[in-house]
């Protein structure tokens, strides 16, 4: 009898080995302040891991062959052994794929990243216009990202990345972004708006609306051949028929991905930095040993993940088996039950939830440069009275933009 191999998903959501995407996160430092970052970026946190504790964890992913690592931040360019770590890593048989807002990127160090083969870059960008962009990333973000897409493409840099989150603000723009990175010889990546870090203070105004998010999956089935979306909306996959768009279409937290922080602590995903969702920590023994590879293997966190998830208030949709019920992190940042319908579902099960009464959990840890702000979002472009996104800091250090 020939043996029943199950669909790779079903595989995937008992866990596996080791992580296929690994966020880490090197400093929570950062030259701007975002309003919508995940991490609440902007000073460095004093415990940092150190750099023999960031190699200890690059020969942790060499033995568990890790093919490649996201790292992110904060702005991971600003720690100063950032290249040595990048360096250790390749080195070491594995990727580098790491997030900038492009402050680092000179000509030099583009230079010299075009003669790597195993280090990729990902230049944020949230607008195709300095207006746009600007209004969330901060007065000048957009020039600079600029000038390091041009500085790329003139070292001859193969196929950078221009990383979009969407809102309802670019999301007009499209054609705009995807023009850019034509023009840059790079790739388009979108992602979605999470409500994690400050993000969690600015996503009721800066999520895309009932009608973009129809518009965003029409944009994807009808453009979206060679644009990376990470599995970012698969949310939108009760729009069509499933497999409409690429990708698993299911939540990874704890099963493929997971999330080093700057201190070492383990969350089950780069969007859900909360207690709730922190596995360990690898200085720390909690009971199953110290290190990454015991966190991944034996957290009972993740153990919990692996377990069959029920689909709970969504079982009974037809749209379930594409969408998988949503978002863990969305869901849980809004205020809603894990095992209820996506904030964004597109069939719209998540507006009467968002409707009613809810605690919203705070997310761990702010690093903002100075006090965060409440109230409506500061952008120019909303309704609300003109406000400017916070400055980055006139002096940008080596070590820590405090």
């Amino acid at each position: 009898m020939t043996a029943v191999v199950p669909r790779l998903v079903e595989q995937f959501e008992r866990g596996l080995d080791a992580p296929i995407c690994l966020t880490w996160e090197l400093t929570y430092a950062c030259n701007l302040a975002c309003v919508h970052c995940l991490s609440s970026s902007g000073k460095r946190d004093p415990r940092e891991l150190s750099t023999q504790s960031c190699k200890d964890i690059i020969d942790e992913l060499e033995r568990m062959q890790v093919f490649y690592v996201n790292i992110g931040g904060g702005e991971p360019t600003v720690r100063p052994d950032f290249w040595e770590l990048v360096d250790y890593a390749t080195a070491h048989h594995v990727g580098v794929k790491f997030s900038t807002n492009g402050v680092r990127i000179t000509p030099e160090v583009a230079a010299r990243l075009a003669t790597s083969d195993y280090v990729d870059v990902q230049i944020s960008l949230d607008g195709a216009t300095a207006e746009v962009n600007d209004a969330v990333r901060g007065t000048g973000s957009y020039a600079m990202a600029i000038r390091a897409l041009e500085n790329l493409a003139a070292a001859g840099f193969s196929d950078a990345k221009i990383s979009v989150v969407v809102t309802r603000h670019n999301v007009d723009q499209l054609d705009e972004f995807a023009s850019l990175a034509s023009r840059y010889g790079a790739t388009l990546r979108i992602t979605r708006l999470r409500p994690s870090g400050r993000g969690a203070d600015v996503w009721d105004e800066l999520h895309p609306t009932a009608d973009q998010q129809v518009q965003l999956y029409q944009w994807l089935v009808a453009k979206g051949d060679r644009v990376l979306t990470g599995d970012s909306f698969f949310h939108l996959s009760g729009l069509g028929e499933p497999g409409a768009l690429s990708g698993l279409n299911m939540c990874g937290a704890g099963r493929v991905v997971c999330l080093i922080d700057p201190v070492g602590d383990v969350y089950a995903c780069p969007f859900a930095i909360h207690d709730r969702f922190l596995a360990g920590n690898i200085l720390s023994d909690s009971g199953f040993g110290t290190g990454f590879a015991n966190v991944w293997k034996n957290a009972p966190l993740f153990r919990e993940l692996r377990e069959p998830q029920s689909a709970g208030a969504c079982g009974s949709c037809g749209h379930y088996d594409s969408c998988r019920g949503g978002c863990m992190a969305a869901k849980f940042f809004t205020g809603l039950p894990i095992d209820g319908p996506d904030p964004e579902c597109v069939q719209g099960y998540g507006v009467p939830a968002l409707a009613q009464e809810r605690d919203k959990p705070r997310p761990a840890g702010d690093h903002s440069h100075g006090r965060r702000r409440s109230g409506p979002v500061p952008l120019t472009l909303s309704l609300h009275p003109p406000m400017q996104p916070p400055p980055p800091p006139k002096r940008l250090c080596n070590e820590s933009p405090v």
